[in-house]
Formats: structure tokens, sequence, C-alpha cells
């Protein structure tokens, strides 16, 4: 769109456009105006001035001092005019759009929520489009440009995919406080195989670490469910003596409210989980999304602190 159209009277416009073409009635053309009209603006221009600000040359004409140094200040202006024109739609995409996120289900007990309401605060015209599944979906939905921005733990090390944030998490046994082994100040593998036990489905990021680590001993591997909701198994240990795995992650008022107890698992073989904010290297992100990405890494940043990993 060309704001100078309506920001600008039409002197100043006809003007650079005879400037520029060298010729009254190429501007003429160029401007879809009459060559009348034209030559009327800048006769009208250069009376107000008091100084002639073309030379006539043959069927041509020439920019006079004058009319150079007029020409440069349109320049000038017009070059500040798109500056701010770009500002303006910046503000305008900060109060309008759209953030697509595609993320895992514990980060939407606790996490996500808050980093959305505090965003709504600032940027209540923005919707927000959030969609929940399983890790290895949420790489895929952000290398194929389905979402913008991404919430999972152990995405590969991909040239597709650019990790603006990771944050190293302990992961633990979740029991009851009524369980057995409530109060352990941590547990190992060995000790919580002893009691029933609900494993994340293959599929789960959290599920590698453990089978890594499992691998490693002579530990039963018997388990007596197998969900790929962590929500869901959360669920089964709040009910009795059911043990599963996780990080504190989605357990955020169960553990404030004490109706369940995480236990570090002291396990050396057990690899910490790694929570990431993830994006397409292969296309930049619009001015909404982009925001939102970086309120983001920031909340991340001061909720998760080094007590919570």
């Amino acid at each position: 769109m060309d704001r100078s159209r309506y920001l600008y009277g039409p002197a100043l416009r006809y003007f650079a456009a005879a400037a520029e073409e060298s010729s009254i009635r190429a501007a003429a053309r160029k401007l879809n105006v009459a060559s009348s009209a034209v030559n009327r603006q800048i006769l009208g221009l250069e009376k107000q001035l008091g100084m002639e600000l073309f030379e006539r040359v043959g069927r041509g004409i020439r920019l006079s001092p004058a009319g150079e140094i007029l020409l440069a200040h349109i320049r000038r202006t017009l070059s500040d005019l798109e500056a701010t024109g770009d500002e303006l739609d910046a503000l305008k995409g900060l109060r309008r759009g759209v953030v697509s996120i595609a993320t895992v289900e514990s980060v939407t007990e606790a996490l996500l929520p808050e980093v959305i309401a505090r965003f709504h605060e600032q940027h209540s015209g923005i919707h927000v489009d959030v969609q929940v599944m399983g890790g290895e979906r949420v790489v895929e939905a952000v290398e194929k440009a389905e979402v913008d921005v991404g919430l999972t733990f152990e995405p590969p090390d991909i040239d597709a995919l650019n990790v603006t944030y990771k944050k190293s998490l302990q992961i633990g046994a979740i029991v009851a406080p009524s369980h057995p082994l409530a109060g352990r100040d941590q547990l190992s593998l060995a000790q919580c195989f002893d009691y029933p036990v609900a494993l994340p489905a293959p599929g789960i990021s959290i599920r590698s670490q453990l089978d890594v680590a499992l691998s490693h001993g002579s530990i039963s591997r018997q388990s007596s469910v197998e969900a790929n909701s962590l929500r869901f198994m959360k669920h089964l240990v709040r009910s009795g003596k059911m043990i599963a795995f996780q990080t504190a992650v989605g357990l955020e008022e169960e553990l404030a409210s004490n109706r369940l107890l995480f236990k570090p698992l002291r396990d050396e073989q057990l690899a910490q989980a790694h929570l990431c904010v993830i994006t397409s290297s292969l296309r930049g992100l619009a001015l909404a999304p982009d925001i939102f990405l970086q309120q983001t890494v920031a909340i991340l940043e001061n909720i998760l602190s080094p007590s919570v990993a």
C-alpha cells in the first residue's frame, strides 16, 4: 500500500515522479493522471516556493538546484514514512494474529497455562491454538510447519529444528503418601519394581531413558500397567499402591498439595530428561509467534528454577 497517497498532498508526489522520470508525460502515465494535472501541481509548487524546480530541456525536464534539494527531502521523508509504516504494521500484528502450538501432555498441566495466561494479559487480541500430542508428533508438526512452536522432551538433533530453550530435569518415581516407599528420600528402579509399576508407553520420551537404565541391571521389568498418558498414570498412582515415573513437570498441583510425592531416582544409568522449546529452522516466525516464543522462554526460565531440576 502506498501510504504517501493518504499522508502527503499530490504536489510533492507529482513532483517526485516527474523528477524520477525526467518527463511530465511519463510521470502522468506512471501516476495514471492527466499530464495537465502533473504540470499544474508542479507550477503551483514552484509558485509557493518562489523558485523553479525544473529546467526545460527539449521535450524533457531536468532538476534545478532547488529541485535537487527538494527531491532529497522527499526521499528522506518517504524513507522515514516506510520505516514508520513498518512499525505500525508491527503494532497491528501484535493486536491480532494467530499463534499455533504443539505440546506434550505434561506441559499442559501448569506450565503452558501459565505462559498463555501471561501472554494473553498483554496481547488479548491474538488467538492461541494449542494441540496436545506425543513427543514425536510435536517434532513432526514443527518440521512440517503445521505449528509455530513446539514444547516437548528429547527432540532429535536435526538441522530442521531450532532448540530455543532446553532445561534438564530429574526423572523420579511418583508415589502416593500412603505408599510403602513414601518415606524414602530417593529410590532406585530396583526398589520401585518390587511394587506394581505403571510404565509410559513406547513413543513417550521418558520411556527411552527408563529402558536404557533398566537394561543395565537384572531388574524385573514386569509392569502392571503401560499407558501413553502421563495424566492417566498420575491418577493411577493417586488411587493406591501403583508407582509411575516422570519429571516434576505436570505434577505441580499434586506436589504442592502433597497428594503425590516425587522421589528422585538415583540410578547412575538414568539420564536426565530435557524439556525443549522448538521451532523450525527452515522458516521464520511471524511477529505474534515470535513474541510468544520469546515470552515463553523467559517465563520457563523463571518458573523452572534450579530447585526443579
